[in-house]
């Protein structure tokens, strides 16, 4: 045996150095657990592609794992693929390998980097859940909410599936696995740079064809190719469109002009009565004053109603000139929308784009024909409609009224007092008094069916003496009727030369008085009588024709011979006409 030293090769390798590298084999095996590795397949089994990836036993993964969105996977042997290696060996001693699980790492990293860059991604949608939709993003899935499929709700998504397009990722958490994307995020840029792109080419009056997206109450929105204009609901035809959906379809491709445009805000408002000639155009010259024309009724207010006269022309009947006859009464009570109408053209205000239109115009004036048949001081009957506190309302033909003011009513009551005597309902005898064909008024008279009693006061003057009869006793004095109808009024003051005498009481109504008249007022239709006034003319008259006070007589002596002067004087007149 040689006592030299032993070689390398001769060294023995003991069992502790073979477990040392065993472990460290299977050490390194190890840690490509959770690993997305390589692997080449060497085999294709059924639905079962077997891979080899450098450990001691191959895998199997389903083919289904290879598959992409719509798209099976053409796979043979000798292809080399990645996998994601689960556990080295299982209970059978093979290697638990995922595809679906590599794919989705991968997938994860780039979206990341995606996400933090704020960058597009692309994928495809492919399922539905609820509440929106899946989306496989190169292995990783995504939730789609229905609010991020488009800008506007879609019905059908079919069209939608299994193509690829680009998604924004508005949240994403890799440990729970989540990710949501908006599709819509994408087309709203989109359409924000095709928007300003397409506003910054526009100029107002630009003529352009666009696709009506959707209708509101208040007018429609047209695509213009990647941007929408407003065309408002009084810029669609030069007539009147209660409603959008009167003269357009969603769907329906129309001619616009672009009427006011926003560069700033991005607003385009759109007409489509631009295209066609303005009917007001020379509207004067059309629709001349006082000519009459024949109309459809198109809309009922409170205050008229609106009559066209042509498409885009329509006039307004207001309430007043709808009726000769009919106040106060609701339009739509005379005329109904879509009735025809002969109108006359009452005013025409270009400026303003109106037209004053009159329906009553164009029927005979009642008025007119009440003069000619009921001319003044004509006696007409009918019945009160209505009491008012200045007068009487009586119904007469065709509808008219006409009106007993209340100082018309009684020659000699006051107003106040002769109205209480008639009540509604009431068939009164009037005398027609005026009309006023312009203002539409008629007055009567129920008095003047009897003649003025005050026409007698034409007899009377200041300073006359009169008899009267007592009508009516009051404290500040004596009513007296003079003759049959006349009235005269005597103060306390006027009743005597004597302070004492100067009594209202004194008097009983009948008793006969003799007073002078000292005023006469046609207003208050009455004669103003002084006693007292008599009395010192009296007293004159007898000291002038008999001396004065101071002859040594008497005043009752000068007033006894002038009173058996005047009886003498009154005798023998009596017996000279019975003679």
């Amino acid at each position: 045996m040689s006592n030299s030293p032993a070689t390398a090769e001769e060294v023995p390798f003991s069992t502790e150095d073979f477990a040392a590298l065993l472990d460290e084999s299977y050490g390194a095996q190890e840690s490509l657990e959770g690993t997305v590795v390589k692997g080449t397949i060497v085999a294709i089994e059924n639905d079962l592609a077997v891979i080899d990836v450098g450990l001691k036993s191959e895998g199997r993964v389903p083919l289904r794992e290879f598959w992409t969105a719509g798209k099976d996977a053409e796979l043979k042997a000798g292809d080399v693929v990645e996998v994601y290696l689960e556990r080295i060996e299982n209970a059978q001693g093979e290697a638990v390998l995922s595809r679906d699980k590599a794919r989705r790492e991968e997938a994860w990293e780039k979206l990341e980097k995606a996400f933090n860059a704020n960058e597009r991604v692309e994928g495809q949608i492919f399922g539905r859940v609820k509440g929106g939709f899946t989306v496989d993003l190169s292995g990783a899935v995504a939730f789609l909410p229905g609010s991020q499929v488009d800008v506007r709700p879609v019905r059908d998504i079919t069209p939608l599936k299994n193509i690829p397009q680009p998604f924004q990722i508005l949240k994403m958490d890799r440990r729970r696995g989540n990710i949501v994307v908006s599709r819509r995020a994408v087309l709203e840029e989109s359409r924000a740079e095709a928007r300003s792109e397409l506003v910054s080419s526009l100029e107002e009056g630009q003529v352009l064809e666009g696709v009506v997206k959707n209708i509101t109450d208040y007018g429609a929105f047209v695509d213009l190719g990647g941007v929408d204009g407003l065309l408002h609901v009084t810029d669609i035809s030069w007539r009147r469109v209660n409603h959008p959906t009167e003269a357009l379809a969603i769907g329906q491709t129309v001619k616009v002009q672009v009427i006011r445009l926003n560069r700033e805000t991005q607003r385009i408002s759109l007409g489509m009565k631009q295209l066609e000639a303005d009917p007001w155009d020379g509207i004067e010259a059309k629709y001349p004053v006082a000519t009459r024309f024949k109309g459809r009724v198109t809309n009922i207010t409170d205050y008229g109603a609106f009559v066209e006269l042509e498409p885009g022309v329509e006039g307004l009947v207001h309430v007043s000139e709808m009726s000769w006859t009919k106040k106060n009464v609701h339009p739509g009570k005379i005329v109904s929308t879509s009735q025809e109408v002969e109108v006359q053209v009452l005013e025409v205000d270009p400026a303003k784009r109106r037209i004053s239109l009159g329906l009553k115009q164009c029927m005979d004036n009642p008025w007119e024909s009440f003069v000619d048949r009921f001319p003044a001081n004509t006696v007409i009957e009918g019945k009160i409609k209505n009491i008012t506190e200045f007068g009487l309302f009586v119904g007469l033909e065709e509808g008219l009224d006409g009106m007993v003011h209340m100082s018309d009513i009684d020659w000699n009551l006051s107003g106040e007092e002769a109205i209480k005597q008639f009540a509604k309902g009431d068939t009164v005898r009037a005398k027609v008094l005026d009309v006023d064909v312009d203002k539409e008024r008629i007055s009567l008279g129920i008095k003047q069916l009897d003649g003025d009693p005050f026409a007698d006061a034409a007899h009377y003057k200041r300073g006359d003496v009169v008899t009267g009869t007592v009508s009516q006793v009051q404290e500040n004095g004596i009513e007296v009727m003079v003759g049959d109808s006349l009235q005269g009024f005597i103060r306390k003051a006027e009743l005597s030369r004597d302070r004492s005498e100067q009594r209202p009481e004194r008097y009983a109504v009948g008793d006969k008085v003799d007073a002078k008249i000292t005023q006469i007022d046609p207003k208050s239709r009455r004669f103003t009588l002084s006693i007292k006034a008599r009395e010192v003319a009296d007293e004159k008259e007898a000291v002038a024709q008999y001396g004065s006070s101071d002859s040594g007589a008497s005043l009752g002596e000068i007033l006894g011979a002038a009173m058996r002067r005047a009886n003498q004087d009154k005798d023998q007149g009596d017996g000279e006409d019975n003679s």
